[in-house]
């Protein structure tokens, strides 16, 4: 029986939130952590049979244990969100084939979206949260020439990506040994070749990077 994991990423440092709040995936939203909306999500979902909790130090391990769904094994974050990862997957017991990696620092994830999810991956191998670019994107060369490009064919990454165990795995070995820096798992997986789907986000899925972001989910969250 196929059985799948869920890393749930909370090692962040937060830096540009500018002191505002010492833990932003901690922080209170709606009357809980950040965190708590996140793993409440996956849970509802019942898509996991084991999380990975990925946290930073000793004294965010203990408060972010009193709200890890279950069954759950926390692991050490590393320097960068790449070696968090590398952490997490390390720590799969061999019997998991696949593997949803989530940001905890987006928390307006929905249950429905994860079962979905689900099931695209254990079709096509990989599957990412996406939404559609709506700002016309232009790149910038260095002698300061603008080049439009094409937005119909632009997408904006969010989390939970999705992946089998084994894609993943050979993914980040990849990375290791060519010793890149990557901004999302799904970079590690389009080193490989191989083609990733993308679920289409119809809701809002904000991303805690300032003080200002916080108050925007509030916003959300209070909207009936």
């Amino acid at each position: 029986m196929s059985r799948t994991a869920v890393i749930l990423l909370a090692a962040g440092a937060g830096s540009r939130m500018q002191g505002a709040v010492n833990d932003k995936v901690l922080a209170p939203l709606a009357g809980r952590p950040v965190f708590a909306h996140s793993a409440a999500a996956f849970m509802q979902s019942a898509i996991a049979d084991l999380y990975i909790v990925v946290y930073r130090d000793q004294r965010q391990m203990m408060d972010l244990s009193a709200y890890a769904p279950t069954p759950s094994v926390l692991v050490r974050g590393g320097r960068e969100r790449q070696d968090s990862v590398i952490n997490a997957l390390d720590a799969l017991p061999a019997d998991i084939e696949h593997v949803f990696i989530h940001d905890c620092a987006r928390p307006l994830i929905h249950a429905e979206q994860l079962v979905a999810l689900h099931k695209i991956v254990r079709r096509e191998q990989a599957v990412v949260l996406a939404h559609r670019v709506t700002d016309t994107i232009k790149e910038h060369h260095d002698d300061a020439r603008l080049r439009t490009l094409d937005r119909s064919r632009l997408w904006a990454m969010e989390t939970p990506q999705v992946f089998a165990r084994e894609l993943i795995v050979r993914g980040y070995a990849r990375v290791k040994s060519r010793n890149l820096r990557i901004t999302d798992d799904a970079q590690a997986v389009e080193l490989l070749g191989h083609p990733i789907a993308l679920f289409e986000n119809e809701h809002a899925n904000p991303k805690i990077t300032t003080p200002a972001d916080l108050a925007f989910l509030e916003f959300l969250l209070a909207r009936p």
